[in-house]
């Protein structure tokens, strides 16, 4: 049976939030990395077969896509159930190489992926990619899940997940409260995005709801959209893909860690941030108390819903004027154990979700995002003017500017609850500064990758 949970707390593509992951050599603990392993070799794509099938997975509360997948899978092929376990993503992030190492799912929802390769506790998908075809995808969806050997570097190497959908943040915003400021459309650079909010604060108006609190530093989401209007995403993915001396302290991003202080120091934030979790934001916005918002796609058909006609979705804009556009953009990522009893009915399942046109159309239906796949892959129609047709469109056009990043909270383990996460809560607390931001993230960056 699968649990049912409500929505809370962060639920983020490709969020990494607060735990550490262990590294080691037989399992979780030790200190040598164990030798990749090449995984299984089909000769053709694995069926799903007649016989009564239990699938387990170990998936995050408060998404209802996947639960929507698995319920339509059953559907199409009644002699497969699921057996499924939910979890905040704090708690998978602490629990994932315990699981993989003592309980392994057939499919689980990953945190960040290189401890877990490192530890080879998940399969290699190279073989399965080679016979269901999906090296013919464009290589930017499979970028992220590809690790070398021993998990190091990401971004090339071996398949080791493949994703739900392909989500994407930027900034959702009031119609209503946008009105009544004479914001009449979107802004197209970052000097009027600075404009519209000193005149929301000066309206009495909440410029940006924006969650910080806990153990997920919600600021992290306006931060790197700022790196992206100042500075290409190439430097930023490989930080995050660990590439030897990459580094997060350059002159753009100190650019775009001072304009979210000066952000602060004008107010244009809820007092209380540094105390708000992702359902409060959630909250609040829903209930027309603020201007903008930074989040994910994944929000879209709960605000088709919510708020019809009164909620719009825009890219960050750049710095300069006609400036290229980059955001945060991966992939809802699961992986198959190392140790999976189904391998091949979990390999066939992400196969299906990417290219099975009912399941493409959940992902856009019901996860707001574009799907995995095929770039002539099926896509449901999106009436126009909805939040889910906006943010597929900004989809296109981050694709057109190769704009897409991987989260920078997702560069370690842990980087997001030992550096991004305090440091931004001091930040807002007035306690740190830009510069000793960016010194003491990339500090424990280098303690926890070695360089």
């Amino acid at each position: 049976m699968t649990r049912s949970f409500s929505r809370r707390e962060v639920a983020l593509g490709f969020l990494a939030a607060a735990g550490t992951l262990a590294a080691g050599c037989g399992g979780p603990g030790s200190d040598e990395a164990q030798p990749a392993d090449a995984g299984p070799s089909p000769t053709k794509a694995p069926t799903i077969g007649t016989e009564p099938v239990t699938m387990t997975g170990y998936f995050e509360t408060g998404f209802p896509m996947p639960k929507a997948l698995t319920d339509e899978f059953t559907r199409q092929f009644p002699n497969v159930t699921w057996d499924i376990r939910e979890d905040q993503f704090a708690v998978i992030t602490q629990n994932a190489p315990r699981v993989l190492a003592d309980d392994p799912p057939d499919l689980m929802r990953l945190p960040q992926v290189s401890e877990l390769v490192k530890d080879g506790l998940l399969m290699n998908l190279d073989g399965y990619a080679e016979v269901f075809g999906w090296d013919a995808w464009p290589p930017s969806q499979l970028e992220q899940l590809r690790l070398g050997e021993g998990g190091r570097p990401r971004g090339e190497g071996s398949l080791y997940a493949l994703g739900l959908n392909f989500s994407m943040t930027g900034v959702f915003y009031n119609r209503t409260l946008a009105d009544r400021i004479g914001m009449t459309s979107p802004p197209t650079t970052l000097a009027e995005l600075d404009d519209a909010l000193d005149r929301a604060r000066r309206a009495g108006i909440t410029p940006i709801v924006q969650f910080n609190g806990g153990a997920t530093g919600g600021f992290a989401f306006p931060l790197q959209n700022l790196m992206a209007a100042y500075g290409p995403p190439g430097p930023i993915n490989d930080w995050i893909f660990q590439k030897p001396g990459a580094t997060i302290d350059t002159e753009s991003n100190l650019r775009a860690a001072r304009h979210l202080e000066q952000w602060i120091t004008a107010g244009y934030f809820d007092q209380d941030a540094n105390a708000m979790d992702y359902a409060k934001m959630m909250s609040r916005f829903l209930d027309g108390s603020a201007l903008l918002m930074f989040n994910g796609d994944w929000e879209s058909g709960n605000l088709d819903q919510t708020m019809a006609g009164d909620a719009g979705f825009f890219l960050m804009p750049s710095a300069e004027e006609g400036g290229k556009l980059a955001t945060m953009s991966a992939p809802l990522t699961f992986g198959i154990s190392a140790n999976a009893e189904h391998a091949d009915h979990a390999a066939f399942f992400l196969d299906w979700v990417a290219t099975n046109e009912r399941a493409r159309e959940i992902a856009v239906e019901v996860g707001g995002s574009h799907p995995m796949g095929p770039p002539d892959g099926h896509l449901p129609e999106t009436d126009e003017g909805t939040v889910t047709a906006q943010t597929l469109a900004a989809g296109a056009r981050i694709a057109e500017d190769d704009g897409a990043m991987d989260f920078i909270a997702n560069a370690t383990g842990s980087i997001y609850a030992k550096g991004w996460t305090p440091q931004l809560q001091s930040l807002f607390a007035g306690e740190q500064t830009p510069e000793g931001l960016l010194r003491a993230v990339q500090s424990e960056y280098e303690s926890q990758v070695g360089s």
